[in-house]
């Protein structure tokens, strides 16, 4: 049997509700961009860079961000478990999958205030 030592929630219901919550955030983060783009303006790099200076469309990013590394998390975890019977194998794999997303993560970060 698998621990939960790596799970991102305490257990399979904490699990579920993430990917259903981080799916909804998605969902409406691209509802967003695409009411942007099909509503907006023709779009030239100062309408773009005002779009992103707007605090609102910066803190909805980095959450739909966040979002998807929760969302990739849990199912890199679920495949792994699955899959990769070898402790020290899946241990590994599991490593650089966060540290790939923590990667993500603070390059998003950055990216998205530094406008």
């Amino acid at each position: 049997m698998v621990g939960q030592v790596s799970s991102v929630g305490r257990n399979g219901i904490h699990d579920f509700i993430l990917i259903r919550a981080s799916a909804i955030i998605m969902t409406l983060y691209t509802l967003y961009m695409i009411g942007f783009f099909a509503f907006g303006q023709d779009l030239t790099y100062e309408i773009w860079v005002g779009f992103f200076e707007q605090t609102s469309t910066k803190v909805f990013t980095v959450l739909a961000l966040f979002s998807i590394l929760v969302h990739a998390w849990i199912g890199m975890w679920q495949v792994l478990t699955d899959y990769i019977k070898p402790t020290m194998l899946r241990g590994f794999l599991q490593f650089g999958v966060v540290a790939l997303l923590s990667v993500y993560l603070l390059s998003g970060f950055f990216v998205v205030w530094g406008v």
